[in-house]
């Protein structure tokens, strides 16, 4: 397949190496120094686009891709909150859209993980939940979308839990400090590809589990997989639907 690489940093060099060592052409390479030469790319050179670029251009990339007619897959995080808006673009259109806040096999087994743990510690209110993600210093978003999506599978099995918070933030504001948040420290570090842990405790203990990156491969992988998965597909999709997990 062809794919057009939106966002070529360190994420879409790795990218473009495990895609052609899978057998796939690049088509072009687009990233803020060539910006405009994306309008004038043949819309038939074009299978699929994978979308790695930064929370300011992710956006109007998306739009433009989809208004093209080319499916999308997008591991962009920070931009979240046009998500709405992309995915009834998407439905208009008749495209296809796979996003994933991460595309690692191993995190989005972390995930379920997650989610598990928090099943078990919904009836123990004496633990407080609390989590760090850390990363590369030259991650422009934090919390991390990977945190995020972690904060959100804590909350739909805690029923106390409503609304996640930045340390940073909070210590900023202590009015925005509340027992019905979830708590995320961000920490941008050396060369870090990506740390993840939650906790729980209580006065006299502590429960933890982390995710532990070693390198960039797992995540570019993820995504080259899906956009194989998401040719010739109508519709929204993200890991669960690539992996066949539950729920």
């Amino acid at each position: 397949m062809n794919i057009l690489l939106l966002g070529y940093g360190k994420m879409g060099k790795t990218i473009e190496q495990i895609a052609l060592d899978r057998g796939h052409q690049i088509a072009a390479r687009i990233d803020a120094n060539n910006r405009a030469d994306l309008e004038t790319i043949p819309a038939e050179s074009v299978d699929v686009v994978i979308e790695f670029s930064s929370p300011e251009s992710a956006v109007e990339n998306i739009k433009s891709s989809l208004g093209r007619g080319w499916p999308v897959v997008c591991g962009t995080t920070g931009w979240l909150g046009h998500r709405a808006e992309i995915e009834q673009l998407c439905r208009e259109t008749k495209g296809a859209f796979f996003y994933a806040s991460n595309y690692s096999i191993g995190v989005n087994l972390f995930f379920r993980l997650n989610k598990t743990l928090a099943k078990f510690m919904r009836n123990y209110p004496s633990y407080g939940v609390s989590m760090t993600e850390i990363h590369h210093t030259e991650k422009k978003d934090a919390p991390s979308g990977t945190a995020i999506t972690l904060a959100e599978g804590i909350m739909e099995h805690l029923p106390n839990k409503h609304r996640w918070i930045d340390k940073d933030q909070g210590t900023k504001d202590v009015s925005i400090e509340s027992a019905d948040a979830i708590e995320i420290e961000s920490l941008r570090e050396g060369t870090v590809p990506g740390t993840h842990i939650i906790r729980y405790e209580s006065d006299v203990d502590r429960i933890e589990i982390k995710h532990i990156a070693h390198n960039r491969q797992g995540f570019a992988l993820g995504a080259v997989v899906a956009a194989e998965w998401l040719i010739g597909r109508e519709g929204i999709f993200g890991m669960d639907d690539l992996l066949g997990t539950d729920k």
